[in-house]
Formats: structure tokens, C-alpha cells, sequence
């Protein structure tokens, strides 16, 4: 059973690092594969750009209801993901093993998923972004009560 959904992707120049396969064109087409609708952010080439505007434009996105989760991609995911932590309301989840994918979305609700290029394959993070997507908050009191704090 396939769930349509709309998904926000943004990457700065990692996601179109050399060597291919290009990390965030693969990902989108593999998202439109599964029928999720994507809001393409950015960026679209290998040249040089600064990864704290295309968080803003993935977060902007997620925030304005335009879609329902987003995800990002640079070099490590780190960068990124501390951009992207600077919105009210972004719970950005740097990933790079499935127990976090899994414990960023069952423990913290994590809408926004950060994945890094020199630091996972292309499967890798395909398999990510499954994990992440199938894996349902697993709510609870103390969660919610923690997640509540982030603003």
C-alpha cells in the first residue's frame, strides 16, 4: 500500500557531487517512484552554494504546510541539519545509522530527515528514507512532553 504524501527536498552542491550517481536527483526520483509528490527546494547543480539557504527553503516549506516532511541533503548532513534546527517547529534528524533513522521519528517526531553524501552510499540512504517514512511516532507521554520543550 503505497501512502501519497508530499515531501520538500533540498540539497546544497553535495547532492551533485562527482562522482554520480548524484545523491538528490536519485532521491527525488526515487520519492516520485514511490508516489510521493516533491517539492523540489534546490539546489540543481554542482556549483558552489551555501546549505543554510536551502534548509530555509525545505523548513519554510514544511512549516507552511506545503508539504509534510522534509528532507535534506550536504556533505555530512551535519551542517545542514543544525541549519535547519534554527526553526520553530523543525525537529532536522542528522542521520547515519538505521537505529537513529528509526529512533528520530519513534522517539522525536522528526519532520525534517538530514542525510549526508560523503557519508552514506546511495542505498544507504534510500534505505533511510524507508525507514524514516514507515516508521510512525510512537507518541507516549514522555515523548510528546519532550518534544513539547523543543518550541
Amino acid at each position: 500500500r503505497k501512502v501519497l504524501m508530499r515531501i520538500a527536498v533540498g540539497s546544497d552542491h553535495a547532492g551533485y557531487e562527482d562522482p554520480p550517481p548524484y545523491y538528490k536527483p536519485e532521491i527525488v526520483e526515487y520519492l516520485m517512484s514511490l508516489g510521493i509528490d516533491v517539492v523540489d527546494c534546490g539546489t540543481d547543480s554542482a556549483a558552489s552554494v551555501d546549505y543554510p539557504d536551502f534548509a530555509r527553503k525545505v523548513c519554510a516549506s514544511v512549516l507552511c504546510g506545503a508539504a509534510e516532511c522534509g528532507i535534506l541533503i550536504c556533505g555530512t548532513g551535519m551542517g545542514i541539519g543544525m541549519a535547519a534546527n534554527r526553526y520553530p517547529g523543525i525537529r532536522a534528524a542528522v542521520c547515519a545509522t538505521p537505529d537513529m533513522v528509526f529512533l528520530a521519528r519513534d522517539h522525536n517526531d522528526a519532520n525534517v530527515l538530514c542525510l549526508g553524501k560523503r557519508v552514506l552510499t546511495l542505498d544507504q540512504c534510500k534505505a533511510f528514507v524507508d525507514l524514516w517514512l514507515k516508521t510512525p511516532f510512537g507518541g507516549g507521554e514522555r515523548h510528546q512532553r519532550r518534544i513539547a520543550k523543543l518550541g
